[in-house]
C-alpha cells in the first residue's frame, strides 16, 4: 500500500465537504481524468480509508426547537446511565463525553425550560450539576488531516510506508509494513484456521 499523497488528501477533503461531488469536478480540481479519480477513490475504499459515503442532515430544517448545549456532571458511577438517557432522547442530536467525565449534549428542545427537560430525561439522582447554554449558530466541518491517515501494520503495529504491502487474508484486507510481517501474520492465520478445522 502506497502512502497517501497530496492528491489523495485533496480528493478526501473534496468528498468530505460534498460526498455527491462528481469525479469530473474533482478531476478538474486535482488535474486528473475522471477515471483516474475513480481509481484513486476505489483504492482508498479498498484500503479502508473511505468506509462509506453518507449524507449530513440539517436537523434544524426538519425539526422545531431551541438549539441548546447541555453540560451534565453525572453523580459518581452514573456516567453510563446519564449518557444512555441523553442519547435516547429524541431532542438530542449530538452527544459527547469529555475527558473529565462530563456529558455534553447538543439538543433542540421544544420547551424553554431546558432544566426541566433534563430532569424528565435523566433521573435527577444521577446528576450532580447541569448547565445550559443557548446556541446561536452551529457548523460541522469534516476534518481531513494527512497525519490522521497513517495505516498500521496488522502484525507489528508500525506505520505502513510506501515499502509496505496490502493483501486479503481470510475475508479482510490487511496492511503490513514489510513482507516479513505479512508472512508472519499469514502463517499465524493459517495455524488458527487449521486448529479450528481440527476442533
Amino acid at each position: 500500500m502506497r502512502e497517501l499523497d497530496e492528491t489523495d488528501i485533496v480528493i478526501l477533503r473534496l468528498l468530505a465537504s460534498d460526498g455527491r461531488r462528481s469525479y469530473s469536478e474533482i478531476g478538474e480540481r486535482v488535474d486528473l481524468t475522471p477515471p483516474a479519480v475513480s481509481d484513486r477513490v476505489s483504492r482508498l475504499q479498498e484500503a479502508g480509508v473511505i468506509r462509506q459515503f453518507t449524507i449530513e442532515v440539517d436537523h434544524g430544517t426538519l425539526r422545531e426547537g431551541t438549539p441548546v448545549l447541555v453540560r451534565v456532571t453525572p453523580a459518581s458511577g452514573e456516567t453510563e446511565r446519564v449518557r444512555t438517557a441523553l442519547a435516547d432522547a429524541d431532542a438530542t442530536e449530538h452527544l459527547f463525553t469529555t475527558a473529565g467525565g462530563e456529558i455534553v449534549a447538543f439538543a433542540r428542545t421544544t420547551t424553554t425550560a431546558v432544566h426541566e427537560w433534563v430532569a424528565e430525561t435523566v433521573e435527577p439522582a444521577a446528576v450532580d450539576d447541569t448547565t445550559v447554554d443557548l446556541v446561536a449558530d452551529t457548523e460541522w466541518t469534516a476534518s481531513v488531516d494527512p497525519a490522521g491517515f497513517a495505516l498500521d501494520c496488522a502484525e507489528c503495529g508500525n506505520t505502513v510506508t510506501a515499502e509496505g504491502t496490502s493483501t486479503v487474508v481470510g475475508d479482510d484486507l490487511e496492511h503490513f509494513c514489510c513482507e516479513s510481517c505479512e508472512a508472519a501474520f499469514r502463517e499465524q492465520y493459517e495455524a488458527f484456521e487449521a486448529a479450528a478445522e481440527e476442533a
